[in-house]
């Protein structure tokens, strides 16, 4: 479902620190690290910009929820124990949670910027990434979902309305929730698209539709050869980007 996930950080010493040691429990290990950002595959941070006069200031992502996959429950237990046992603030002690799925299992912990960090397992964890599930928070729920609709038949989305006060977007495999309250800060999202074409579908659809743009289609060679994407702006100010890397099958 995820190409990437991109978070801002207060402090990017503390915050790598603290994704390192968790995530290596799980059997994540840092895939990049330069002077811009580190990423660990599918989920990278970066630093916050927070000078607020300039124009393209970037806070820290805050009231952001993200699961990573576990392998096994014993894998969430350390994950729980590893992160606590450092100092880092506990959210939730591992355990079933039914509500979610019969075979349901986390543990949560809080990231040095407040956000909720969840190693989980089940039977239906996503394949082919790390980053399970998100949840984000939003001003307007109904407007969040019609953003998503909007964009999700050519990103290979489907948004589904659990409640009055949550939307689930799927792919096929990992998902992520639009869930109503004070809005999630600064996330960004980045969704594969099979062609150059797709992309700039995606761009068009979203801009027709009124939604901001925050980067035309067009090649991206700062991030690699062949690298394609759009971006544009949800509803809550977060960037949504489809990407195709253009690289050799």
């Amino acid at each position: 479902m995820f190409d990437h996930v991109t978070i801002r950080v207060s402090d990017r010493a503390a915050s790598e620190d603290f994704y390192a040691l968790v995530l290596r429990t799980l059997g994540i290990g840092i895939s990049v690290r330069s002077e811009s950002y580190v990423e660990w595959d599918d989920f990278a941070l970066a630093l916050a910009n927070v000078e607020t006069t300039m124009m393209n200031a970037k806070p820290p992502t805050r009231r952001l929820h993200a699961a990573f996959v576990a392998p096994s429950r014993e894998h969430v237990d350390e994950f729980w124990r590893v992160g606590t046992e450092a100092g880092y603030r506990d959210n939730g002690a591992p355990g079933p949670r039914p509500q979610y799925r019969d075979d349901y299992y986390g543990a949560f912990l809080l990231d040095p910027d407040g956000n909720s960090v969840e190693a989980v397992h089940h039977s239906a964890v996503r394949r082919g990434g790390w980053i399970d599930h998100l949840w984000i928070r939003v001003a307007d729920i109904e407007a969040s979902s019609r953003f998503y609709a909007t964009i999700a038949p050519i990103a290979g989305l489907h948004v589904r309305r659990v409640s009055d006060d949550r939307a689930q977007i799927t792919g096929l495999t990992g998902s992520f929730s639009v869930v109503a309250g004070e809005s999630t800060e600064e996330v960004h999202l980045a969704f594969p698209a099979p062609d150059d074409a797709t992309v700039d579908a995606f761009h068009r659809a979203a801009t027709a539709a009124g939604y901001r743009d925050d980067g035309a289609p067009g090649k991206r060679v700062v991030y690699h050869a062949g690298y394609y994407a759009a971006f544009v702006l949800d509803p809550d100010g977060n960037n949504i980007e489809l990407v195709h890397h253009n690289r050799p099958a």
